[in-house]
């Protein structure tokens, strides 16, 4: 196997669960399985995209992927350079866990939110850099910067400028730019064109696979549309209640999506509205059976009482799914 075909990350029977305690003295508690036993690789190069509605857990589990969170289950392995065995992210030293994080960086959906306000770009952009094996001074810096910032479409001149002096379109680019300041192997992009104007996304999608080409970088692309995904990502998982119901390559899903909930995203039905976080996320009571039964027409009762397990149909298009 080549290292450009050869597995970055692989995750494997994923689980988070969030204890929530309602009341003052906290008698009623309540499990919730925001990630529940998920398994996917990312490959070298390539882009894996999660597709979801609000509240499914795949924030969650990006941010597990960079140990945001510790997972009560399962196993993120790293695979670094030509290392074909990889290491387990979770028994990283602090040390060990820093240098990974160099190589995974994450870019978050608000920049308006996630860039300081009282900082210069160029001072957004060194934040990490000035604290990493990586600095090598300030001038060095502001060369890497200003090459950094042409790449994503701004000037130099920017760099001294504040974040809030720029339109939503060039935040999410500074953000960008803050995730390739440390040139990474793996970049999270998380709903990073969900608050922008239709032909800014375009832009900004654009951007990605330029970088993508450019860099050979991977992705983790996380998005509740599903013709954005088909159209930028390699391979799509589609998550429903902390749950993946569906992966297949973008082409083959695109084609013929299989599973109904993945339908119901395709069509864009009037009835498929996102429900609360609590309401999406699979809770205790709810982990043994098929998280979509009770939306879906053709759900049986064996779909109320068991889990379908997550099965090949043909060539890497998998499916939990009784109906299949």
């Amino acid at each position: 196997m080549s290292i450009q075909n050869s597995p970055l990350i692989q995750v494997s029977h994923l689980s988070m669960q969030f204890n929530l305690e309602a009341g003052f003295f906290a008698k009623n508690k309540k499990t919730v399985y925001a990630v529940n036993d998920v398994s996917f690789e990312i490959r070298r190069g390539e882009t894996y995209g999660i597709v979801g509605e609000s509240g499914c857990g795949k924030t969650t589990t990006a941010r597990l992927l960079i140990q945001m969170y510790r997972q009560t289950g399962g196993e993120i392995k790293y695979f670094p350079g030509d290392n074909a065995s990889g290491v387990n992210v979770e028994s990283l030293s602090k040390k060990e866990l820093h240098r990974y994080r160099e190589s995974v960086k994450y870019v978050f959906q608000d920049p308006a939110r996630s860039l300081n306000p009282r900082l210069s770009v160029f001072d957004v952009l060194t934040s990490g850099l000035k604290y990493s094996s990586k600095w090598n001074g300030k001038e060095n810096a502001r060369a890497l910067c200003e090459k950094i910032i042409q790449e994503v479409g701004l000037s130099p001149e920017d760099l001294n400028r504040r974040p809030a002096e720029f339109s939503g379109g060039q935040r999410q680019r500074i953000s960008i730019a803050r995730g390739l300041i440390m040139n990474p192997e793996l970049l999270i992009c998380d709903e990073v064109v969900s608050a922008l104007d239709v032909s800014i996304q375009g832009q900004i999608i654009n951007l990605l696979l330029d970088l993508r080409e450019k860099r050979n970088l991977s992705f983790l692309f996380i998005t509740h549309d599903l013709k954005v995904a088909c159209y930028f990502c390699d391979t799509i998982g589609v998550m429903y209640r902390g749950v993946l119901v569906e992966e297949a390559p973008a082409a083959n899903l695109y084609k013929e999506a299989l599973h109904p909930y993945t339908k119901l995203l395709f069509e864009g039905a009037k009835n498929l509205i996102s429900e609360s976080a609590l309401e999406v996320k699979t809770t205790l009571e709810r982990e043994n059976c098929c998280p979509f039964a009770y939306r879906c027409p053709k759900a049986t009762e064996q779909c109320r009482q068991k889990l379908p397990e997550f099965r090949n149909i043909s060539g890497g298009h998998k499916i939990r799914c009784f109906n299949y």
